[in-house]
């Protein structure tokens, strides 16, 4: 058993080498099987391993760039997402000569525009046509397509009725002609 921990170990240290050096990226190592957020990393490996000092890791931590997760001691762990952040940070601010607020704000969009890119792969995969609606709180959430409702909205496009109040010949107007305005159907739903 400890064999095969240290190999996990050994297996996700050259992932995250891979991550700093700009060989991976983390969607390619979560579509291979990594845990990126598994907190394996001790603070002297992340350090090692994101060829930065020990102490400006502290700082990242402490103006939130990163946030490893705690052991029941205190300790920190790094996941393969905080040593990719880690990578990406040196990088905006050595090479691109970025300030901490900026790299705050840059990583930000970076992990945003990652979940976002990760939805629409889901979505696509799923092989169907999405139906979207808006929630309670009022965001778009997507509604899961059932047989039931796929009958239901069957039954109404068969079953359209015109609405009350409305005589079926006023739109004609006496002149004998209609428009294609002057046919079209309408249909109120009334939600809960």
């Amino acid at each position: 058993m400890a064999r095969t921990a240290n190999q996990m170990r050994q297996l996700y240290a050259m992932c995250a080498t891979a991550l700093v050096m700009g060989r991976a990226d983390l969607d390619g190592a979560d579509d291979v099987g990594f845990d990126i957020e598994l907190p394996i990393f001790t603070v002297g490996q992340t350090a090692e391993l994101a060829n930065i000092h020990p102490q400006t890791l502290r700082q990242y931590d402490r103006l939130g760039l990163i946030r490893p997760q705690r052991t029941g001691g205190g300790a920190r762990r790094y996941c393969l997402r905080d040593i990719a952040r880690l990578a990406r940070a040196q990088r905006l601010s050595q090479d691109e000569g970025i300030n901490l607020s900026g790299i705050a704000r840059i990583l930000e969009l970076e992990e945003e525009n990652r979940q976002l890119r990760r939805e629409i792969k889901r979505m696509q995969a799923s092989g169907e046509e999405s139906v979207f609606a808006a929630g309670r709180d009022g965001n778009i959430v997507e509604v899961q397509r059932s047989n039931r409702a796929r009958l239901w909205r069957n039954a109404i496009r068969r079953e359209t009725r015109e609405l009350p109040g409305r005589p079926a010949s006023s739109h004609a107007s006496g002149s004998g002609s209609s428009t294609a305005a002057d046919d079209s159907k309408s249909m109120v739903l009334w939600g809960w």
